[in-house]
C-alpha cells in the first residue's frame, strides 16, 4: 500500500476496510524511529549480504539470521504503531448501518475483544520467547530468544495502545457491559468446554466461522478477528495449549521470502515520493492519448507498468488517478466509468511482479516465485486486453475532434523522462524471472535504484519524507504480517481438525474433475476476496486447496494466477470489495454514483479469469 495519506483515509460514511492514515501519539515516536532504523538495517543487509555474494564471491552467512531478528521486531512494532494510527484493516460496513448510540457500544465492545485476545497471549508469548533460549543461531549461536521476545513485547504495547485508547474514547457504561458480555461469553464457553471437545466439526463452524464473522460485524481488525477465533477454538474445543498459537504466529510472521513484503512497500513509497510514476504516465500519454480511447488505454497501460514499480493496488490507484483523470473529464469520460476502470484495472495488474500478493502466496504455498512473476505477466495481459476491448466499445461515442497527436518532440523529452523510471519494473521482473537474484535480494537492488534516480534526476526526497515513508512503511508492514501470523494460526487448526481431509475428498469428488473444481475455487476466491481482502483469503485457504488442486494434476503455478485473478476481482466487487472503495475514495467519487458502472468491467475480468482457468497454456506456457 502506498504512503501517502491522501490515498488510505475513509470518510465514516463509506462501508470500507478502514486504513485512516494519521499521525502516532507522541508515546510511540520511540517505536517509530526504532522501526524506521530496522527497516533500514534490513535494507542494508540484504544488499550487503546480495554484493559480498554476488561481487565478491564472499556469502556472509550470518546476514539472513540479523535480518531475519530484524524482521520480527519490525513487524511487531509496526503492528503497534498501525493500532495507534489505526491503520489496521477492518471491515467497516455492517458497523455504519448501526444507529450511532449502538455503534458506540459495538465499537466499545470490539476494543475490549482485541483487549482480551491480546491479554490472554501475552503469558504463553513469554512461554514461547523463554523456550527459545534453548534454541541457538546457527551462524551467530545466540539464543533465539533475542528474536521471539519481539512477541510478547509488540502484544504489551498494543495492549497499552488500545486500553488507553478505550480509556479515553468509551463510556464507562459501555465498557462496563462489554466486559460483562465478554466474561458471560467465556464462562459459558468454559462450562460447556467438556462437551464443545467432543463435538466434532461443527466447533469449527462455532469458533472460526461464527466468532470470525461477528468480530468482521463490530469492526474488529481483521488480524485479530482470525487471532480471537482461533483462540478461543483452541482455548475451550481442543487439548491443544495456547502456546501452541504463538509459534505458529511467528511461523507466519518470520518468512525470509516475506522481508521483501516491507521493501516492495517502501519503493512505492518512494514512487510516489520522486514522480517516477507520473513520468511514465506521461510518456504513455503522449504515446497513446490521442487515439479513440486512447487515456483509457494509457490508464490501464499506467498501471500495468506502475504495478511492476510498487507491488501495490492502493500505490498503483494514487500514482495514475490523479495524473490521468482531469484529461479523462475534458474528453468526456464521466466520473463512474474512470472510477470503474481505476479500480478493475489495478485488479488486472495485481499479477504484475512486483506484486506483494503473489510474493506471499508464494511464501505460504511453497510456489516459485520466479514461476509466479513469469506466468503474472501473461495472465495480467490477457485481463489488460479484455479491459481494453470493452474501453473501446464504451468510448466508441467519444468526441475526438480537438484531440491532437502529441508531436515527436514532445514524444521525445517524455521519453527521455521516464526512461530511468520504465528500467526499473524491466530490472524487477528480468532478475527474478532469470534466476539471478531471488525476490528479497531484487527488493534491495530496486530500492537503492530508486533512491538514486529519485534524488538525481526527479528532484530528490526530503529528510521529513523520508522518515514519514519509513514509519509508514513500518506500520504496514505491521498490519499485513500480523494478519498473516493469525491467518497462518487459523488455517493451522482448520487443518489439525481434519477439514482439510474432508475437504479434499469433497472437492475430489466432484463430477467435471478439474473443471468443477476450477469453478468452485472461482466462488470461493471472489466471495473470499470480497469480504476478507486478499492477503488473509490466501494464507487462510491456500494451504487447504494447493494440496487438492495438485492431486487433481492441475498445475501450481497456472491455479495461483486463477486464484489471485479471483481475489482481486472479489475485492473490487461492491457492496462489499474494499478495493472498490478505495478506488472512490482516490478519485473523489461517492461509491453509490460509481457503483453501476463497474460491473461491465468485472464482468470482462470474468471473462479474462474463464479464459486464464480452461487454458493453462497462458499460465505456464513461457515458464
Amino acid at each position: 500500500m502506498a504512503s501517502s495519506a491522501h490515498v488510505l483515509a475513509a470518510p465514516e460514511s463509506l462501508p470500507v476496510v478502514e486504513s485512516d492514515v494519521r499521525q502516532g501519539s507522541r508515546l510511540l515516536r520511540p517505536f517509530e524511529i526504532v522501526s524506521s532504523a530496522l527497516l533500514v538495517a534490513i535494507i542494508v543487509l540484504l544488499l550487503a549480504g546480495v554484493t559480498s555474494r554476488y561481487v565478491f564471491s564472499l556469502p556472509v552467512v550470518w546476514i539472513d539470521e540479523v535480518a531475519s531478528l530484524c524482521f520480527l521486531w519490525l513487524a511487531m512494532l509496526g503492528s503497534a504503531i498501525a493500532l495507534d494510527r489505526n491503520e489496521h484493516l477492518r471491515l467497516t460496513l455492517f458497523l455504519n448501518m448501526m444507529p450511532e448510540r449502538a455503534q458506540r457500544f459495538v465499537e466499545t465492545f470490539g476494543l475490549l475483544v482485541i483487549v482480551s485476545f491480546l491479554l490472554s497471549l501475552v503469558a504463553p508469548a513469554f512461554d514461547y520467547a523463554m523456550e527459545e533460549w534453548y534454541i541457538t543461531t546457527a551462524a551467530l549461536e545466540i539464543p533465539n530468544t533475542f528474536r521471539a521476545a519481539a512477541i510478547p513485547f509488540g502484544m504489551i504495547a498494543m495492549l497499552g495502545i488500545v486500553l488507553a485508547y478505550a480509556l479515553r474514547t468509551s463510556t464507562w457504561r459501555d465498557l462496563i457491559i462489554s466486559a460483562l458480555a465478554i466474561a458471560v461469553i467465556a464462562g459459558l464457553l468454559w462450562y460447556f468446554s467438556p462437551s464443545l471437545v467432543r463435538l466434532g466439526n461443527a466447533k469449527i463452524i462455532l469458533f472460526l466461522v461464527v466468532f470470525v464473522a461477528a468480530c468482521l460485524v463490530a469492526g474488529v481488525p481483521i488480524a485479530f478477528c482470525f487471532g480471537i477465533g482461533t483462540l478461543s477454538y483452541l482455548a475451550f474445543a481442543t487439548q491443544v495449549p495456547t502456546f501452541v498459537m504463538i509459534g505458529r504466529m511467528d511461523e507466519g510472521m518470520s518468512g525470509l521470502i516475506l522481508l521483501s513484503v516491507p521493501i516492495f512497500v517502501f519503493l512505492g513509497c518512494i514512487l510516489d515520493a520522486t514522480g517516477m510514476g507520473k513520468a511514465i504516465i506521461d510518456f504513455l500519454a503522449s504515446l497513446l492519448g490521442h487515439v479513440r480511447a486512447g487515456m483509457s488505454y494509457v490508464l490501464l497501460g499506467s498501471l500495468f507498468v506502475v504495478s511492476g514499480i510498487s507491488g501495490s493496488k492502493v500505490s498503483d490507484m494514487a500514482t495514475v488517478a490523479p495524473a490521468l483523470f482531469p484529461e479523462m473529464k475534458r474528453r468526456g469520460h464521466s466520473p463512474r466509468e474512470m472510477i470503474a476502470l481505476l479500480a478493475t484495472g489495478a485488479a488486472m495488474a495485481d499479477t504484475v511482479p512486483p506484486s506483494i500478493v503473489l510474493i506471499v502466496l508464494g511464501s505460504v504455498a511453497g510456489v516459485s516465485i520466479a514461476g509466479l512473476f513469469t506466468s503474472g505477466i501473461v495472465v495480467a495481459m490477457v485481463l489488460l486486453a479484455v479491459l481494453a476491448i470493452l474501453a473501446r466499445w464504451k468510448s466508441r461515442h467519444e468526441d475526438m475532434s480537438k484531440v491532437r497527436r502529441a508531436p515527436v518532440s514532445l514524444m521525445g523529452r517524455t521519453l527521455l523522462v521516464a526512461a530511468p523510471a520504465l528500467v526499473l519494473p524491466f530490472l524487477i521482473r528480468s532478475t527474478v524471472a532469470g534466476g539471478v537474484a531471488t525476490a528479497t535480494e531484487v527488493s534491495t537492488i530496486a530500492v537503492i535504484y530508486a533512491l538514486f534516480v529519485g534524488i538525481v534526476l526527479y528532484g530528490g526526497i526530503g529528510w521529513r519524507t523520508f522518515y514519514a515513508m519509513l514509519v509508514e512503511t513500518a506500520a504496514l508492514t505491521g498490519s499485513i504480517l500480523l494478519i498473516l501470523g493469525t491467518a497462518l494460526a487459523m488455517a493451522w487448526a482448520i487443518t489439525q481438525a481434519g477439514v482439510a481431509q474432508s475437504l479434499a475428498t469433497f472437492m475430489t469428488g466432484l463430477p467435471g474433475g478439474w473443471l468443477s473444481f476450477m469453478a468452485v475455487t472461482i466462488v470461493v476466491f471472489l466471495i473470499l476476496g470480497s469480504v476478507l481482502e486478499g492477503l488473509p483469503a490466501i494464507v487462510l485457504m491456500a494451504p487447504l486447496m494447493f494440496p487438492i488442486a495438485k492431486n487433481l494434476g492441475i498445475n501450481d503455478i497456472h491455479y495461483a494466477m486463477v486464484i489471485v485473478t479471483a481475489m482481486n476481482i472479489g475485492l473490487m466487487a461492491p457492496p462489499i470489495g474494499v478495493g472498490f472503495y478505495l478506488a472512490c475514495k482516490i478519485g473523489n467519487v461517492p461509491p453509490d454514483e460509481a457503483i453501476g458502472a463497474i460491473w461491465p468491467y468485472l464482468v470482462a475480468l470474468l471473462v479474462g479469469l474463464i479464459i486464464i482457468a480452461t487454458v493453462p497454456w497462458i499460465s505456464v506456457g513461457l515458464l
